[in-house]
């Protein structure tokens, strides 16, 4: 028998391979499983009926840095001084790569890290150089990435940083997400270790490419998606929206088609079987509808993400309709592998969701907001509610001991929050209700005692 077969062998007879698929700033609606009326996203669609959809999973903080800092430490990102972009990761707290190593697995990154620059310190930019072994959050079994990935490439040009530190440049001509999955799929064909794999592959798209100013698909994408269904939450002259879905599409129809690819390359090589895929993203994007950027706010369309899984043990076809975060992945992974999950952690694993068993879980997630203004948000199926720190410095603070209401929605009649109540007197109950559930929250994570000021009057 080859050491492949071999390795293969015992693959197969301990651990699942985990491999993490991450997108940026995508929408939970540009999915077909999530209602999306074009064929943007097919591969998505089967990977839903194979495994498992999460209806109602929303991010921790809209911002890409410190939701990256929060998949890596299973805490928020206010608790590891990780709350906006520019901070790099903690390294003194328990990291899942050096957790699933412990327990046996090999660590791999393939992608955008965006964590080991720190703003305003030259010697310590990385945006566009070799991120350091060190700051690589012990991804050091194979890592093939670079700090800000927006910064060393656009759509059809550019490189990344091999464990060594040499450049790897794109191929002439091919799309960004084609050749990052090329070199997922080079990772996946020629590794040799008998060991279990943990693979974080972070893509860009369908994020903005920043020094351009818009979002770039593959070539094409602004005639195959020309007709698209505009979401309920982007009203006609505001934003940039009009311009950009089209090509916002055609970067989540690229992603979708490597799923598949992925996929096809898992069952290629015998590993289908036993490798967990989760695909899910940081954040969505409102299209400078909610204020003049992409990001950073409550509001659905910004904080709502895709979430699929499938692989050993999910059954075809789950539906898990609790509310859940992106915190509650870290220790849903280290589940999967059999990992015990450290008492830092802020989120739950969904396994038992999974499983379908009769397990206590909370109807809200909290979500965490900076840069923009220091904020907190709570989520349930019926209502969104925010507050936020007026006179706070957002770069410089990370919360407050005192905020004042930002924004109520009801969502069962107001789905697309084009009806903020906040201030209204008729909904005093429920505002004080929620921020009362907002502050035991604040006070669960260790980031209180708080206040929050009510707007409606007394």
């Amino acid at each position: 028998m080859d050491m492949r077969l071999i390795c293969l062998y015992h693959q197969c007879m301990t651990k699942p391979n985990i491999l993490f698929l991450f997108s940026d700033q995508q929408r939970w609606d540009t999915c077909g499983a999530y209602g999306q009326p074009l064929d943007v996203t097919p591969n998505l669609d089967q990977m839903a009926k194979d495994g498992a959809i999460f209806q109602n999973c929303y991010t921790a903080q809209p911002v890409c840095g410190p939701t990256r800092a929060s998949l890596q430490t299973g805490q928020y990102a206010s608790r590891v001084n990780a709350h906006r972009n520019g901070m790099p990761l903690r390294h003194d707290v328990p990291l899942m790569a050096r957790l699933m190593k412990s327990a046996g697995y090999e660590a791999a990154y393939i992608g955008k890290w965006h964590l080991a620059s720190k703003s305003g310190e030259d010697d310590q930019n990385f945006r566009t150089k070799v991120v350091p072994p060190e700051l690589r959050g012990g991804y050091d079994d194979y890592w093939l990435a670079s700090d800000v990935l927006e910064f060393t490439s656009h759509s059809y040009d550019g490189h990344m940083f091999d464990q060594e530190g040499n450049k790897r440049e794109f191929p002439e001509g091919r799309y960004r997400v084609d050749v990052q999955t090329d070199w997922l799929i080079e990772y996946i064909e020629q590794r040799e270790s008998d060991k279990p794999f943990f693979c974080f592959c972070s893509y860009i798209e369908p994020h903005h490419q920043n020094d351009h100013g818009c979002y770039e698909g593959p070539h094409g994408s602004k005639d195959t998606f020309k007709d698209f269904v505009a979401p309920g939450d982007l009203l006609p002259g505001q934003g940039d929206w009009e311009k950009e879905y089209p090509d916002y599409l055609g970067c989540c129809h690229s992603l979708d088609e490597n799923v598949g690819r992925i996929r096809e390359a898992l069952v290629k090589n015998g590993l289908a079987d036993n490798t967990i895929i989760i695909y899910t993203s940081d954040h969505g994007s409102h299209f400078c509808t909610r204020n003049s950027e992409y990001k950073r706010s409550p509001h659905e369309n910004c904080t709502h993400v895709p979430l699929f899984m499938c692989g050993p043990g999910i059954k075809p076809g789950t539906r898990v309709e609790e509310m859940m975060s992106l915190i509650d992945l870290p220790p849903s992974i280290l589940a999967f592998a059999g990992v015990d999950i450290p008492e830092e952690f802020d989120g739950h694993a969904v396994n038992p969701l999974l499983d379908n068993e009769d397990v206590e879980w909370s109807d809200a997630v909290h979500i965490e907001i900076s840069e923009s203004h220091v904020s907190r948000a709570i989520r349930t199926k019926d209502w969104c509610y925010a507050a936020y720190a007026p006179e706070m410095n957002a770069r410089e603070h990370a919360r407050s001991d005192v905020y004042e209401d930002f924004c109520l929605y009801d969502l069962k009649n107001d789905p697309h929050e084009l009806n903020n109540l906040v201030g209204n007197a008729e909904y005093q109950a429920i505002r004080d209700e929620l921020a009362s559930h907002l502050c035991a929250k604040i006070n669960e994570i260790g980031d209180g005692p708080v206040e929050i000021k009510s707007l409606i009057a007394n």
